[in-house]
């Protein structure tokens, strides 16, 4: 897998593999940053956290554009050491990112380490985790005012995206082949 965009544009990345583990595709990554700079996202200064990080391409696509730090939340013991792989490749040390190989639910209810402006969060298919876990996050202070909620989910899920929370405004929702990509905005308070 290679990162599209930004300081890293053509790096190759590491992902994992197995039951659960399905990298956003190129054509995948390039709709949902094309959609989010599309809405005026500003990279610069933008801290982004990375909930069931997964292989976490998202956010190192997000720090390649010029994101200022990204935290990734990925239980998965390989998955977090792959992560882990890749920032020490690229050479973005823990100024710039930080893996927590933790119980994403744990992290959450404890203090934010600050608000994020941009969530990424891709829940395993078939666990119904979306609501659960952007609640914890919403409540806990995770999401800045203003900040861009993103969710990749199975296309067939039922799902209404403007019933998911109160505090979330629908901005977007397109389905591509089996993947959904749900796009929400934070109050601006």
């Amino acid at each position: 897998m290679r990162i599209i965009s930004g300081d890293f544009g053509g790096r190759t990345i590491r992902s994992v593999s197995g039951p659960g583990y399905r990298p956003a595709t190129a054509k995948v990554r390039g709709a949902v940053f094309s959609m989010l700079e599309a809405r005026g996202l500003d990279w610069q200064g933008l801290s982004v956290l990375d909930l069931f990080a997964g292989s976490g391409s998202l956010a190192l696509e997000a720090l390649s554009r010029g994101a200022a730090f990204a935290a990734f939340v990925e239980l998965n013991r390989k998955a977090a050491s792959c992560i882990e792989g890749n920032l020490k490749d690229l050479g973005l040390g823990r100024s710039r990112a930080r893996v927590h190989p933790v119980d994403l639910f744990k992290l959450l209810a404890g203090p934010a380490d600050r608000g994020y402006g941009l969530v990424f969060i891709d829940p395993p298919y078939g666990k119904d985790l979306l609501a659960p876990a952007l609640q914890q996050a919403l409540s806990g202070g995770w999401m800045a005012p203003g900040a861009f909620v993103l969710a990749e989910i199975e296309a067939r899920l039922a799902l209404d995206p403007e019933a998911v929370h109160p505090e979330l405004e629908l901005v977007a929702d397109r389905s591509y082949g089996q993947t959904r990509i749900v796009l929400w905005k934070t109050a601006s308070k």
